[in-house]
């Protein structure tokens, strides 16, 4: 029996990194911050009162908007919060996309964004990352939606913010530009001045990398009012339960904390960039909490599972243009030594 729409029934889901319900491994496959959360985002889900249980949560989330806005030098209203950075994603692709309106974006990038344009049943226009002129491409499509992953995951390089500022420029009223900011926290600049300049620009961001709050599921949209109220329309009733928005502003609250683990993984991502370079696999330089290395002398994919085997758990996407490739999480430095000396071991059998 046919019980799914039609575009429902040809597609495939979006496939989630593995998680491993082993305690004695390295898990390195889905870019969670290796930190806990600051100790006040304890604190603040320890204090939940009863009461924030029995009754609905705020729906605009406004007590971490207020919170978050006077860290991010914006207006509360200017903020609108999500389950996730994926639910924005969803809300976006759903509020300006449809069968007559594409979606585009430049690949190869998170693989979510091709599945909620199949959900939607929408057109998707991918353009070459590589090729020179892939902005230019993109402004050329006029999409309803463009987005653009900055820093991009899983290739690790930010596009410079006058780029995508022209970008926005060229598509001011013909369409919106979602800038997903998701590892924007470890990057050296960010477009968040951009949605004061364009009235087509959502910067979304996420409170699961550099706060440690992936199980929580938060990120929020930051854009102009307009496209907020917009974008409310289409979100849930109640999106953000009473705990995480307690988490969350605990969390951006704390920048002290938070700054001091950011430096941490920084530094621990330029010592093991080194030390995969040096062992002979193709690194470039990264913007984000990972890094994704080309295997020279043996397959990415035989690696991966040799690693997995070992208990040591990366990420291989058999996709054009990553079949060479591993995406490796930064942990702590005890993690990344024994991930170093396994993959040193797999690298060196039968040389």
């Amino acid at each position: 029996m046919a019980y799914f729409r039609d575009n429902i029934a040809r597609m495939s889901g979006y496939t989630p990194g593995f998680q491993p319900k082993q305690t004695n491994i390295v898990k390195l496959n889905t870019n969670e911050n290796p930190y806990p959360p600051s100790p006040a985002v304890l604190e603040a889900v320890a204090a939940t009162p009863a009461d924030a249980l029995r009754r609905y949560p705020e729906p605009m989330g406004e007590s971490f908007a207020n919170t978050a806005a006077g860290v991010l030098s914006v207006k509360p209203e200017w903020i609108l919060p999500t389950n996730g950075g994926d639910d924005l994603l969803n809300i976006c692709v759903r509020a300006f996309c449809d069968a007559s309106r594409p979606v585009a974006f430049a690949e190869p990038t998170y693989s979510l964004y091709p599945v909620l344009a199949a959900i939607q049943d929408c057109p998707v226009i991918a353009v070459d990352r590589a090729a020179p002129d892939a902005m230019e491409q993109l402004a050329n499509a006029k999409a309803a939606l463009t987005i653009v992953c900055n820093p991009n995951a899983p290739t690790c390089e930010l596009t410079p913010i006058e780029a995508v500022a022209a970008l926005a420029k060229r598509l001011a009223g013909k369409g919106v530009v979602l800038i997903d900011e998701a590892y924007v926290d470890y990057a050296e600049d960010n477009a968040l001045r951009l949605v004061e300049r364009f009235d087509n620009v959502i910067v979304l961001r996420s409170m699961s990398k550099g706060y440690s709050l992936a199980g929580m599921r938060f990120g929020f949209g930051v854009a102009c009012p307009p496209l907020i109220e917009g974008l409310a329309k289409v979100r849930d009733s109640y999106p953000v339960d009473a705990v995480a928005l307690r988490a969350a502003s605990a969390a951006i609250a704390d920048q002290a904390y938070f700054k001091s683990n950011i430096e941490k993984i920084k530094s621990e991502r330029t010592r093991l960039t080194a030390a995969l370079r040096a062992m002979g696999l193709s690194v470039p330089d990264s913007q984000t909490n990972f890094v994704l290395a080309r295997c020279m002398t043996k397959p990415a994919e035989a690696v991966y599972k040799a690693l997995s085997e070992a208990g040591i758990f990366v990420r291989y996407f058999k996709l054009p243009q990553l079949e060479d490739k591993l995406r490796i999480t930064v942990g702590t430095p005890e993690q990344n030594d024994r991930l170093l000396a396994t993959l040193k071991a797999i690298l060196t059998k039968d040389r």
